[in-house]
């Protein structure tokens, strides 16, 4: 048994022969010495455990133990040791030091950065959003929260979420008396919220709920397992699934004062405000669900076919809508929006799987992809229309999958005497249910049991049930129909609006009216700002004039042409005509100041590898590059069968930037013409080092800020496997300028991180005193190098793809990686830094009143709308030429440089025309466009890796035993600089 004692101790300070200084220790037995620097920091910890004490010196971060011991025959009789002697006398040479503590060295937590003013530049317009405004009367009122839990009768909690709320509405049918006629919101998991107290702060219920068919929701095991139901096994399982006993238990956990709200109206915050808003959403996701709805976060989407566009695959489109409670500068508002999310085609099991794999009958369907396809999805049978949850498929044909049928014995005596035969899930059917099965009898059967007790279902008899998600991403064609299906012109968009927001009558919802809320049925008016686009130029000084966000290159070249040479062109494609595209397309390049050379070789696939798999494909195809080019090329153009999902694109890539250093353009030509060549063209010169327009004030220099001292500008964006692939690495990749003062070249570091991982971890990271292996350090030695060896004084960070919730992170986590590389390198060196967050998916939408069309590119809103006091604007810089144009919304979290709103709102508005890839300007700032290409480029090299290389890398674990996440290949020193992601 361990304890503690105070021990004396003496402490002697003093300068010995050598010069240094001396702290002694000692006990009545032992006297010990170690040598230490005038500035020691000394922590004496004093411990006995048995008859040792131990005493820790800590010499600057370094702990140092000695091992005292202590003879019981030096105490004195009451187990007291013995007095110590007085110390000795301070030499007189030597003046005694005052022992001080270190001063505690407190962390800076930066929180998002308060507005400064509005911006003033540009033609004023009138313009309306998709804000409707709220009043809150009740504000002195409050909401309590309490926690629910729910469990069945025989005590096990309920784990389902889809029953929650049928429950709930029980306890409220029921016990309307006990609940004092209170209204309450319910989130459908373990919250619940009311307006004022309820009479108790502990509540417990009990109800019973019929008609519970979905196994999602009971909990239970499917009925008749090791088989398929029998009229006896319904009638056994009928109480358990027709009727079930809910405990619920309701008990106080917190009160919010609704002045919250109005505080944070005011730009004053807090855990109260936002919990107080939750509320708000909550009640309009109960109302929702109370419709029948399916609930994704904050959008809501009915059951109604008219709702529905078929993109392909046996995968529908499903149109919505989105609310949610935002607090703005004119007050509290209800953001209503169209919303559209993948749903799984409801219907016979068998059409899906046609659709989906694209097949003619369900004869010709792969079994393995289509087990994996439905396996969770949800099923009801016929003829009973029970609901039920896929968990695979019978591994024999139904004809052939055999299960033990139970039945009363014929020749019983009535005691209940069962018998047991095995039989075929199609005779029983058939045969003992006399259901006629058409097609099933030669495909697997629809496992609905559990691992140990299957329970099957011809496939003819399930019908998928309506709103299931699809959570796999969609393919190029299916993008692209939901584009075509899912565009609505503004007044449309504005039209539907209205309709849902009558539709929903959210003033008759109870516990809004309880609240004291109205929402007015008006659009919010803003005033908006039209900024004059940047001025463009071209070879030669000549002006590139824009008209409506877009110009082109007719009769121009580009302002820094390339030459193409060494090169050649390899084809993935059958069809294409190569001899005239490299004619084409060394016509056109003459036409914009590129000198194209005759390529060496056309490198034609061989047919006898065309069924090959694609990293099979690939090296066969530089063998015989390699074997007949009479040195490493500088540029390959690849053709390839099919455009962005093709499955050689990933390892194609790869083998050339990371393996061989060799830019390439890849291809899938459809129809060539001049416009086609041009395009293409853009990408090639930007790869290749040259430029094809830039900013004339770059040109100058006149950017505001930017020009007049060294500025490194970044772009951040991580990017994550579809939402149904958990353990994909999450690419992580940042762009930086270069050559400064142009903000028109940039160069990428791209690493891997783990899987659905926000957060930048590799921008920084020291793996000794003297090496630092981040993405920092690369890229700031860049700049040094290419901007005649001068450090940045100034970086700008645009962050992409982050939530509010995250802005703190973003600050505090990624901010203090990228300050502490600039310390690795010069401890000395300490730029100022501008933080802005660009978000893309939101739902605030802007229209032109009594006007058709987008609101024109340049439009900037940064009143009415913003927050109550953080420092936002949103800017449309493009023109919308589909649909409704999407506005981006910056967020400025840290502006230690100083930025007027004009200078920032023009900075971020002319980044949006140096877009090499483009001749239009760009929704979001192009670091930002450059970054998300990058990292989805190469996450196709992680997405292709051969499996021999990744099986090692996913058989270690890393941090926390985690599994460990393989590294992204380097990129060869030739193309790493280069702006090969374009």
């Amino acid at each position: 048994m361990e304890s503690s004692a105070r021990i004396p101790v003496r402490v002697c300070m003093g300068e010995s022969r050598s010069g240094v200084w001396v702290v002694g220790f000692r006990t009545t037995r032992v006297a010990r010495a170690v040598s230490v620097d005038p500035t020691v920091v000394m922590s004496l910890g004093l411990k006995e455990q048995a008859r040792t004490a131990r005493i820790q010196v800590q010499i600057l971060d370094k702990p140092f133990l000695r091992d005292l011991a202590m003879d019981p025959s030096e105490q004195d009789g009451n187990g007291a040791p013995e007095a110590l002697p007085p110390p000795p006398p301070v030499p007189p040479n030597v003046t005694p030091i005052k022992a001080v503590s270190e001063p505690e060295v407190k962390k800076v937590v930066r929180v998002p950065m308060a507005r400064r003013g509005l911006g003033t530049r540009g033609n004023k317009v009138p313009i309306l959003t998709n804000h409707f405004k709220v009043n809150v009367s009740n504000v002195d009122g409050h909401f309590f929260h309490y926690s629910v839990a729910l469990s069945y009768e025989d005590g096990r909690p309920v784990d389902g979420k889809g029953v929650g709320r049928k429950v709930l509405d029980r306890v409220r049918e029921t016990y309307d008396t006990e609940l004092a006629g209170k209204e309450f919101a319910y989130d459908g998991e373990k919250s619940l919220f009311t307006v004022g107290p309820l009479p108790r702060n502990k509540l417990e219920f009990t109800v019973i709920l019929e008609d519970v068919t979905s196994s999602r929701n009971n909990g239970n095991a499917s009925p008749g397992g090791h088989g398929s139901p029998n009229e006896s096994d319904r009638k056994r399982f009928r109480r358990p699934y027709q009727s079930k006993t809910f405990k619920v238990e309701i008990s106080f956990a917190a009160k919010i004062p609704m002045q919250a709200i109005a505080n944070a109206l005011r730009g004053q915050e807090s855990e109260n405000s936002q919990e107080a808003l939750r509320v708000l959403d909550i009640i309009l996701r109960q109302h929702a669900a109370k419709q029948g709805c399916l609930l994704v976060r904050q959008s809501f989407f009915h059951n109604d076919a008219k709702n529905f566009a078929d993109v392909g695959g046996g995968v529908l489109g499903c149109r919505g809508f989105h609310s949610s409670f935002r607090t703005t500068q004119s007050g509290l508002s209800l953001n209503i929006d169209v919303s559209t999310t993948m749903i799984i085609q409801p219907g016979p099991v068998a059409d899906f799987l046609i659709s989906n794999q694209n097949v003619r009958d369900p004869f010709s369907v792969d079994w393995a992809k289509a087990k994996r396809t439905l396996k969770n999805l949800r099923v009801t049978t016929s003829p009973t229309n029970q609901e039920y949850k896929i968990t695979g498929l019978s591994e024999k044909p139904c004809k052939e999958q055999m299960f033990t049928l139970k039945q009363k014995s014929k020749d019983g005596d009535g005691d209940g005497e069962y018998q047991t035969t095995e039989v075929t899930v199609y005779d029983y059917f058939v045969n003992h249910r006399n259901i006629d099965l058409r097609y099933s009898a030669d495909l697997p059967c629809i496992n609905v049991g559990k691992p140990k007790r299957p329970t099957y279902f011809p496939i003819e008899l399930c019908s998928l049930v309506s709103l299931q998600r699809y959570t796999k991403a969609l393919s190029t064609f299916q993008r692209a129909s939901l584009v075509e299906k899912s565009r609505q012109k503004p007044q449309e968009r504005m039209s539907v609006l209205s309709n849902a927001l009558k539709i929903n009558n959210y003033d008759a919802e109870p516990m809004l009216r309880s609240c004291g809320v109205s929402i007015s049925s008006n659009f919010t008016q803003v005033e908006g700002r039209v900024l004059p686009p940047p001025k463009l130029k071209v070879a030669n000084g000549e002006d590139l004039f824009t008209r409506n966000g877009r110009w082109n290159f007719n009769n121009k070249k580009f302002v820094n042409a390339c030459k193409i040479e060494r090169w050649a062109v390899v084809n993935f494609s059958a069809r294409c005509d190569v001899r005239n595209l490299v004619r084409d397309l060394m016509k056109v390049g003459e036409m914009k100041g590129i000198s194209v050379e005759a390529p060496f070789d056309v490198f034609e696939e061989n047919q006898q590898y065309r069924r090959a798999p694609p990293m099979v494909r690939v090296e066969k195809m530089f063998e015989e590059v390699q074997s007949k080019l009479p040195g490493p090329p500088k540029f390959l153009l690849c053709l390839l069968p099919e455009r962005k999902n093709c499955d050689i694109y990933g390892p194609w890539k790869r083998k050339n930037l990371s393996d061989f250093g060799v830019v390439t353009q890849c291809l899938a030509p459809m129809r060539v013409n001049d416009q086609y060549l041009t395009n293409l063209l853009l990408k090639i010169n930007a790869k290749l080092g040259g430029l094809n327009s830039v900013l004339a004030s770059e040109l100058s220099p006149s950017i505001p800020i930017v020009s007049k001292l060294p500025t490194l500008i970044l772009g951040m964006d991580v990017s994550h496997g579809s939402p149904g692939q958990s353990d994909v690495p999450s690419i992580a990749a940042v762009v930086s300028s270069r050559q400064w003062p142009s903000v028109s070249r940039y160069r990428a570091c791209v690493r891997t991180q783990s899987p659905k991982v926000e957060m930048i971890d590799s921008l920084y990271k020291r793996v000794s005193d003297t090496e630092d292996d981040g993405i920092m350090r690369e890229l700031l030695i860049d700049f040094y190098v290419s901007s005649g060896k001068r450090k940045p004084d100034q970086i700008i960070i645009f962050r992409d793809g982050v939530s509010e919730s995250q802005f703190n992170q973003v600050l505090n986590i990624e901010l203090n990686q990228i300050i502490e590389a600039c310390k690795f390198l010069d401890e000395n060196w300490s730029p100022k830094f501008v933080v802005i967050v660009a978000q893309k998916n939101h739902h605030t939408k802007f229209f032109q009143p009594n006007s058709p069309d987008n609101v024109q590119p340049g439009t900037v809103i940064d009143n009415k709308v913003c927050h109550p006091r953080n420092y936002d604007f949103y800017l449309c810089a493009h023109a919308g030429m589909i649909g409704t144009t999407r506005p981006t919304h910056y967020h400025v979290l840290l502006d230690e440089v100083g930025f007027s709103a004009d200078d920032l709102q023009e900075l971020v508005h002319s980044l949006s025309y140096v877009y090499q890839r483009s001749t239009t300007a760009i929704s979001v700032v192009a670091p930002i466009c450059y970054a998300h290409l990058a990292a989805t480029q190469l996450g196709q090299w992680m997405k292709f890796e051969d499996a021999s290389e990744t099986s090692s890398s996913h058989n270690g674990t890393g941090p926390g035993g985690a599994p460990a996440v393989p590294p992204m290949p380097k990129l060869q020193e030739n193309v790493r600089n280069s702006m090969f992601f374009c």
